[in-house]
């Protein structure tokens, strides 16, 4: 009697050992696949609003940019997005912001490759440097710049300006967005191409500048075709020529500069997103994978086919390369104007 109890005594110990050993197979393989979660970084969701810093006021082609985003953004980020105006400096002030906040993925900078990023630098010193003090996340679309003259001007190309310039031996004022951004550049080198004196104006933006040269402040001036478009359209201003190696689609009836016997030509002006430097890379591939769905949703395409901006995406190694090569670029093409003077 004691050997059966004793044996079944030992029956129900053996089980219970397997039992255990069992549990702390199960256990360990939890501990195991909890660790490997652990040491991967999780996707990144934002939990609140978005901040889309524009560096620019308000009507210029890189807040309708903005704003067009943020009309298809709700679609493919649980979040939403919210347009911050931060003119100042040319477009140094709204990107200083960005680059100084928190790299948390709350906070993007729009229009990152426009003149502030990649011509003034090579012309004065400015207080961020976008290769350093950035994160690149996506580029968006390439903006060129269109010389245009009031709709009343005697002016209806730029030889004509030029000509006048040299008879009558008189500066020719031109409105610009902003202190060396894209469209004064285009104005310097155009003046320093053909030995006239051009004295740019600058604004706060294009609005601001077409406004000027509406009002017949300035002799000409100069413009994204998003923003001169309605304007031209409306008969208040004229085109008189594109200020890049090939005619713009949007404008193919506007010749380019060098088709007018001017030796000059630029990159335009690149549109595209940033995030504070030291931003994760889970992060800048969620809005990587964000901007590339809006650019290729058909609300946003048709929106900025109406706008006359071109779609042009790249991801963040491709646009960092492209920024790379387009600022460049501008710093050969601004040390022969004399520009760096």
């Amino acid at each position: 009697m004691i050997g059966k109890m004793n044996k079944s005594k030992w029956k129900v110990v053996v089980g219970g050992l397997l039992a255990v050993s069992m549990l702390g197979l199960v256990t360990g393989c939890g501990k195991s696949a909890d660790t490997k979660k652990e040491g991967e970084k999780a996707a990144f969701k934002p939990d609140k609003p978005i901040t889309l810093v524009v560096p620019m006021a308000a009507g210029g082609s890189t807040d309708m940019l903005g704003r067009t985003i943020e009309k298809v953004w709700t679609k493919y980020s649980s979040q939403p997005i919210q347009i911050l105006n931060k003119p100042g400096g040319g477009g140094v002030e709204g990107s200083k912001y960005v680059s100084r906040a928190k790299p948390d993925g709350y906070t993007l900078l729009m229009g990152t490759g426009s003149g502030h990023d990649i011509v003034m630098p090579h012309i004065q010193k400015v207080e961020y440097d976008p290769f350093k003090d950035l994160t690149f996340v996506s580029r968006l679309s390439i903006h060129t710049v269109v010389v245009l003259a009031p709709a009343d001007s005697p002016f209806n190309s730029i030889k004509d300006v030029v000509d006048w310039a040299k008879k009558e031996n008189k500066p020719v004022t031109a409105a610009v967005s902003t202190k060396a951004g894209a469209v004064d550049l285009v104005m310097r080198g155009l003046g320093k191409s053909t030995g006239i004196n051009i004295t740019p104006i600058p604004h706060a933006g294009g609005a601001q500048a077409l406004t000027s040269l509406m009002g017949n402040q300035t002799t000409i001036g100069g413009a994204h075709p998003t923003e001169a478009m309605s304007q031209i359209k409306a008969g208040r201003v004229k085109p008189l020529g594109i200020a890049t190696l090939e005619r713009d689609p949007a404008m193919p009836n506007v010749p380019t500069l060098k088709e007018q016997g001017i030796d000059f030509y630029t990159w335009g002006s690149i549109k595209g997103i940033a995030l504070p430097k030291d931003t994760p890379k889970e992060i800048v591939d969620y809005y990587a994978d964000i901007f590339k769905k809006i650019s290729e949703d058909p609300e946003y395409k048709k929106t900025m086919d109406d706008m006359m901006q071109p779609v042009m995406y790249l991801g963040p190694d491709e646009f960092a390369k492209n920024l790379k090569q387009a600022s460049d670029d501008y710093a050969k093409l601004i040390k022969e104007t004399g520009l760096d003077k």
